[in-house]
């Protein structure tokens, strides 16, 4: 972490609410946090007092919890092992919640980036249908193609901290 906010990297994301207090109570306001990870509503009070972003909404009762801007994750995929809400469900929770920003997926792990395209594309879609512009799609394995169709934030970590 010291090594990111030595090389201006000023936005980092955290999955688990505990790592999340834990790293912020050492690094503070070396970094803009935003929060990636499964959101349980019983720590959306952690995320709210640190993070100026969530990523993954994906329930109603943390987005009744929830103070700051979000995304809300998208399982494309139709993944049971994935969180997200149903292409089906989207209409009618993103009518429920406020302050959303935009959406974000993960798409399938494959060992080819470019099968990551479709579901990148398709969230693009969705988006514009909703009127929303934040996009957070794309990992390690495969943010080229994420950038390439048209994210707003990546979500990179194992490319930064592989040995």
């Amino acid at each position: 972490m010291a090594v990111l906010a030595e090389a201006g990297i000023d936005v980092v994301g955290e999955n688990r609410a505990q790592d999340l207090e834990a790293k912020h109570a050492e690094y503070g306001d070396a970094f803009r946090w935003h929060f990636i990870g499964h959101l349980q509503s019983n720590k959306v009070k952690i995320v709210n007092r640190i993070c100026e972003l969530v990523h993954s909404l994906d329930s109603e009762s943390s987005a009744r919890r929830l103070e700051v801007p979000a995304l809300v994750e998208v399982n494309l995929s139709d993944e049971p092992t994935k969180s997200g809400i149903a292409v089906g469900d989207l209409e009618r929770f993103l009518a429920t919640v406020a302050n959303v920003r935009g959406l974000m997926t993960m798409p399938p792990a494959a060992a080819d980036p470019e099968a990551s395209r479709p579901y990148f594309r398709r969230l693009v879609d969705l988006a514009h249908t909703h009127g929303l512009h934040e996009l957070s799609m794309g990992t390690s394995q495969d943010y080229r193609v994420a950038a390439e169709e048209g994210a707003t934030l990546v979500r990179v970590g194992s490319i930064l901290y592989a040995e």
